[in-house]
């Protein structure tokens, strides 16, 4: 069934708008924004990540626990290096092995410990106290370096994040119509 000579014409309009070079920079903020939005196509990733981070999570609560409790009751009371002790072995044990899903988290903590030492830091005198809220800066800063590091050195960037960006930044500056401009990334393969 062919469309309405209303809906062609006025897809002609809109596709012969988007291949325009005067409006690409603005149609692709448009584009990228579209990008930014779009799940559905990752959802099943998303969700066997779920899994696999939630089971491993398990697995360390279970073995940090055990070994924390092993400890405990061989030196006859807590210290505090049983839970780094029992948290590096559990780490190895656990999250030892270079794959996206250990890599998401250990990067996580690792951001999550930084703020928390710096924290430290302040209240054991070791850095003076902060006169105003150094977020917007700190801010600021990591997402000025992610998008050099994504635009300059790419490679060093690890790969889900340069599949990300690339999603983001890359692709939402290339269309060929509207099908590829609204409702998917890129073009559909012709049948």
């Amino acid at each position: 069934m062919a469309a309405p000579p209303q809906l062609r014409a006025l897809l002609l309009a809109v596709n012969t708008l988007l291949r325009k070079r005067r409006y690409h920079a603005a149609l692709a903020m448009v584009k990228g924004f579209r990008n930014g939005a779009v799940l559905q196509e990752k959802l099943w990733a998303i969700l066997q990540a779920t899994y696999t981070h939630s089971r491993n999570l398990a697995c360390f609560v279970f073995t940090y626990k055990g070994l924390c409790a092993l400890q405990s009751r061989v030196q006859g009371k807590t210290y505090q290096f049983h839970s780094f002790l029992a948290a590096f072995i559990g780490g190895m044990l656990v999250f030892g092995d270079n794959n996206n899903i250990n890599s998401q988290i250990s990067m996580y903590l690792l951001s999550r410990v930084l703020f928390a030492l710096c924290r430290l830091g302040v209240e054991k005198g070791y850095i003076p106290e902060p006169k105003r809220d150094l977020f917007p800066v700190f801010t600021a800063v990591v997402w000025g370096l992610v998008l050099w590091l994504f635009e300059y050195h790419r490679p060093t960037l690890q790969p889900s994040l340069q599949s990300s960006m690339t999603y983001l930044y890359d692709d939402s500056n290339v269309w060929h119509d509207i099908s590829d401009f609204l409702i998917y990334n890129k073009s559909r393969p012709s049948k």
